[in-house]
């Protein structure tokens, strides 16, 4: 008898985080509300241009964000957490 291991597939789709556009989703749904916002209650030639714009030029930079980490907004989440600089403690009972 050969001892071999089970394999099953992982299906990609179940594996991929949830992209729009090679974007995060909630990021570029987020600029495409506020842009569209923008366009229809400005209602002006200049604020569709500039709505349109603000839509072009975020998810310029949310594809290149998410290139390089799709995650990267939880990273970015978790380390707004961070203080600045940590004092060397000898142990996490020493008092101020």
């Amino acid at each position: 008898m050969t001892d071999s291991l089970h394999r099953v597939e992982i299906y990609a789709a179940l594996n991929k985080p949830n992209l729009i556009f090679g974007c995060d989703r909630e990021l570029i749904l987020m600029s495409g509300v506020i842009s569209f916002a923008l366009v229809f209650s400005g209602m002006t030639f200049l604020s569709a241009v500039i709505g349109f714009f603000i839509l072009l030029f975020n998810g310029f930079f949310l594809r290149l964000m998410a290139k390089s980490d799709p995650l990267m907004r939880f990273i970015f989440m978790r380390q707004i957490k961070y203080k600045k600089f940590y004092f060397a403690r000898s142990t996490p009972f020493v008092k101020d």
